[in-house]
């Protein structure tokens, strides 16, 4: 795995996390790794009733994309071959965090620790941000039924959580560079030119780090 690239997109609900890592893989000849959302049975009656539905939730995410995990390693890292996904497997912790109680969290955070230990970390992380105003207008856009019900001040409080998660993340892992765009700045689904800025400081990062494809 070494040298290969694998690159995370993260960021809140709504910035667009997806339709970037998409662009980037047809750019840069990656393989694509797109989170499980639609077929979790419990996130509709979630955004309905957090408190009720939030460990079932929780625990769906991080078993399936630990699956996802465990078969991108064996099916294309290890065949040094590059991968982008439109997450990454810490922001389990980040929706975890806001959404379970001590008790259930504490057992949270014991099988995620043991699930994650020996899985594959991103060479770089993309880390998009953008005011609530353009989060809520993004989502609505989409036009998802199990986000009709969502909160604008879950949305907003869970921004915050990125923010901090992410400022952690970089004093944890100095070695992994984190990439920081505005979506109220970039619109790079309708403007060729900031998606080409992202493509452009991307490869910059893949090259200073010896791991352009």
């Amino acid at each position: 795995m070494e040298g290969t690239p694998f690159i995370t997109v993260e960021g809140p609900i709504g910035v667009g996390k997806t339709s970037l890592a998409k662009a980037i893989a047809e750019q840069f000849h990656f393989a694509l790794l797109k989170e499980i959302v639609d077929e979790n049975p419990f996130l509709g009656k979630f955004y309905e009733n957090i408190e009720e539905w939030s460990f079932q939730t929780e625990m769906f995410f991080l078993c399936n994309r630990y699956k996802q995990l465990v078969d991108i390693n064996n099916h294309f890292l290890v065949q040094k071959k590059p991968v982008v996904a439109d997450y990454h497997i810490f922001k389990n912790l980040i929706f975890a965090g806001r959404s379970l109680n001590t008790i259930e969290y504490g057992k949270y955070l014991k099988i995620y620790e043991i699930l994650t230990s020996d899985m594959p970390k991103p060479n770089v992380v993309i880390y998009l941000h953008a005011s609530l105003e353009t989060l809520l207008k993004r989502i609505k856009l989409r036009g998802r039924d199990i986000e009709k019900n969502m909160s604008p001040l879950y949305l907003e409080q869970l921004s915050i959580d990125y923010e901090n998660a992410m400022n952690d993340f970089e004093a944890k892992h100095p070695d992994i560079p984190v990439l920081r765009f505005n979506g109220d700045d970039l619109n790079f689904v309708k403007n060729k030119n900031d998606l080409d800025y992202i493509f452009d400081t991307l490869s910059t990062s893949l090259k200073k780090r010896s791991i352009q494809s």
